[in-house]
């Protein structure tokens, strides 16, 4: 039975104290944060880790000065880590397939035992369409992650022949989208009127309007769906990924919501966007945490002990899958958390990078 060790870490838990009470899931171990930079959680994510003395970690961004301010600011703290730079550009799968290369290549770093997904983009004001022919929340949040994650696998495997069932970790972090979106599967690229998609694939209109968006029925793209819609993908990425590699190879993948957290995530988003944020936060709607409560619950998916695979309970798929607030979430929307749709989206996904996987 999946559960969590300490049901007293919550929404104010910081990502140092995850680290320290796994302290020994830590030690020794090789590990990859995607989307590292100073000003946000893919930061703080690698700080906690690197405060429990990791073998190896790795910092990946499409940015190198990025990764070097974030290497140059560990090492001031923990000296003893070795820390490695990846250049990744989550949003051209040309990219992406370089940095694997790249990894695989460290003959120095045979092994990887936790991955985590962290990098994103949120809120591109137009409809943008990648170079390889997919909307870009899409593309980078997920399609990047997929791709990146499955050409690194061997070394994942590797890890995992040394370790306990479920202690070599993909960790996906997702946000809130889960409980209030799903895939807009006949119009994956916002191409169509949002009315004219069948009525279980249309954004949620009133909550659109509570982000001050317009005309939400007649538009094509709304960027908040765009990137929920990949959001959705970061939690059935996971389910599906558990579903080939859980029984046969003990990795285990998980997904999270890491709260609402001031970072570089909106840069691009609109001023009215960006004050809706604001008047929401006013409202209740959401509380904003510090960065290091903002990678807490990454820690606890990625360490915890007593998290394993995701299972059917009180009717409802998957529970496990989902975390938030550094505890499981029943919060995602059954579609959410299907394993149909994971399927769906694994052949979809497979499809977008011209590759089939298997393990």
């Amino acid at each position: 039975m999946t559960a969590t060790t300490y049901t007293e870490f919550n929404h104010s838990t910081e990502a140092l104290d995850v680290a320290k009470a796994f302290a020994d899931r830590i030690r020794g171990k090789t590990i990859l944060v995607t989307g590292v930079n100073r000003r946000g959680i893919g930061f703080s994510t690698a700080q906690a880790f690197a405060s429990q003395s990791p073998a190896h970690l790795i910092l990946a961004s499409r940015t190198p000065s990025k990764i070097q301010e974030s290497i140059d600011a560990l090492k001031a703290d923990y000296p003893d880590v070795d820390y490695r730079p990846l250049i990744l550009d989550l949003s051209r799968q040309k990219a992406v397939r370089a940095a694997a290369a790249e990894f695989l290549s460290w003959s120095d770093v045979p092994t990887l035992d936790i991955l985590v997904n962290s990098a994103g983009v949120m809120n591109i004001p137009e409809r943008t369409i990648s170079e390889d022919g997919i909307e870009m929340h899409f593309a980078t949040n997920h399609i990047g992650h997929f791709l990146f994650t499955c050409l690194v696998m061997p070394k994942l495997l590797r890890a995992a022949e040394r370790s306990p069932r479920g202690a070599t970790r993909v960790v996906n972090v997702s946000s809130g989208s889960p409980a209030i979106a799903q895939m807009r599967w006949s119009d994956m690229n916002f191409e169509k009127r949002n009315r004219d998609l069948p009525a279980d694939e249309q954004p949620d209109f009133a909550f659109q309007r509570r982000w001050d968006e317009e005309d939400v029925e007649e538009r094509s793209y709304l960027p908040l769906e765009a990137y929920s819609q990949s959001k959705v993908a970061n939690v059935l990425f996971g389910i599906g990924a558990n579903a080939r590699l859980y029984a046969s190879h003990g990795v285990l993948s998980l997904a999270l919501h890491p709260g609402v957290i001031r970072t570089e995530l909106g840069r691009v988003a609109l001023p009215k966007t960006l004050a809706a944020v604001e008047r929401l936060h006013e409202e209740g709607m959401f509380p904003f945490r510090s960065l290091g409560a903002g990678a807490a619950t990454t820690l606890v998916a990625a360490l915890d002990p007593k998290l394993g695979l995701p299972e059917t309970r009180d009717g409802r798929e998957n529970h496990g899958a989902y975390l938030s607030d550094c505890q499981i979430s029943d919060a995602a929307r059954p579609k959410a958390v299907s394993s149909a749709e994971a399927e769906k989206l694994w052949e979809r996904s497979e499809e977008l990078v011209k590759e089939k996987f298997s393990w």
